[in-house]
């Protein structure tokens, strides 16, 4: 079985990935927050040229997303890509940001099957690195899947990661794994799931239902609980020690990398790190208003102190 970490902008860059890979385990592999690609011509530059630096991703296997509409500029950034040692490249159509999607990104190439296959054809032509698919359902309901899934099933994708919601569900509701079933069933290359897998009995479930899966991207789940794929191939929960570490290391190199904004990385990781604790809507309290890094500091040292762990923690909404 294959465990991938999910694209989640701004929250699971290079600085996560290797903290958690020190103190959790590296994953199998883990996706970029998405990337626009430069102009052709151009080079990646500042943020994004620190994220798909080798030597940030050293000894991890990274597959570098990118969002765009434009062949051209997906082709160019995959050949500077492959000039760095990558091996694969992952598309966006996943996205559903509703300022991503208004400008035909993401989730909104969805709208027109016909011109997702030909920009997807002028992709797959053009790319220097084969190219895997992150992919919604549509944009407002089930039944669009059934022609783009089509459009898929006639492309040479390395793989096609299907989390399967509409655009318009963004995150809520309960996935519909039947489509995601068609898809593996279906599929002449490697398919992927991704949503709402936060515990061993949510993968239990997947794995019952559909044995054939080999690929599983995790998401907020790890961010809730980092233990969380250890747990998934039979190992133990994070304990408090280990929590605390993975957030004293992770806090040292936000503040090395983005100083004081470091701050308000943290807490949104917070927004998802709550659910480690037994009392989530506590450990919410204590540092959401926190501004400055001393203030921060005595709001992480309460929490360790006061607050228990949960039994079992697990992303709740």
């Amino acid at each position: 079985m294959i465990f991938s970490l999910a694209s989640m902008e701004g929250i699971t860059g290079h600085v996560f990935r290797r903290v958690h890979a020190e103190c959790f385990g590296a994953l199998d592999r883990y996706y970029t927050p998405f990337i626009t690609p430069p102009r052709a011509g151009s080079s990646f530059g500042g943020r994004v040229r620190r994220e798909v630096d080798p030597a940030a991703n050293r000894g991890l296997d990274v597959v570098p997303q990118l969002i765009t509409k434009n062949a051209d500029e997906f082709a160019w950034a995959a050949r500077l890509l492959a000039e760095m040692g990558y091996a694969e490249v992952n598309l966006n159509l996943g996205c559903p940001s509703g300022t991503v999607v208004a400008k035909g990104r993401g989730a909104g190439l969805l709208r027109d099957p016909d011109g997702l296959e030909a920009f997807l054809r002028d992709v797959c032509r053009a790319s220097s690195l084969p190219v895997s698919v992150k992919t919604r359902l549509g944009i407002q309901d089930d039944a669009e899947y059934g022609r783009i899934l089509e459009v898929y099933l006639r492309l040479p994708l390395k793989e096609l990661i299907v989390h399967p919601r509409v655009q318009r569900d963004r995150y809520q509701g309960v996935p519909r794994r039947e489509l995601y079933g068609e898809t593996l069933r279906r599929a002449p290359f490697p398919v992927a799931y991704n949503g709402d897998v936060f515990g061993c009995g949510d993968l239990d479930a997947l794995l019952s239902a559909y044995p054939d899966t080999r690929h599983v991207m995790l998401g907020r789940g790890i961010l809730a609980n980092p233990a969380l794929a250890r747990m998934l191939a039979g190992g133990p929960a994070a304990t408090a020690d280990e929590l605390r570490r993975f957030h004293d290391r992770l806090f040292d190199a936000y503040r090395e990398e983005i100083g004081g904004n470091a701050v308000f990385r943290m807490k949104e990781w917070w927004s998802y790190a709550r659910f480690s604790f037994a009392d989530p809507l506590s450990v919410h309290r204590a540092v959401r208003k926190v501004r400055r890094a001393d203030e921060y500091a005595d709001a992480v040292e309460r929490v360790f102190a006061t607050e228990r762990l949960a039994r079992v923690a697990r992303f709740q909404g």
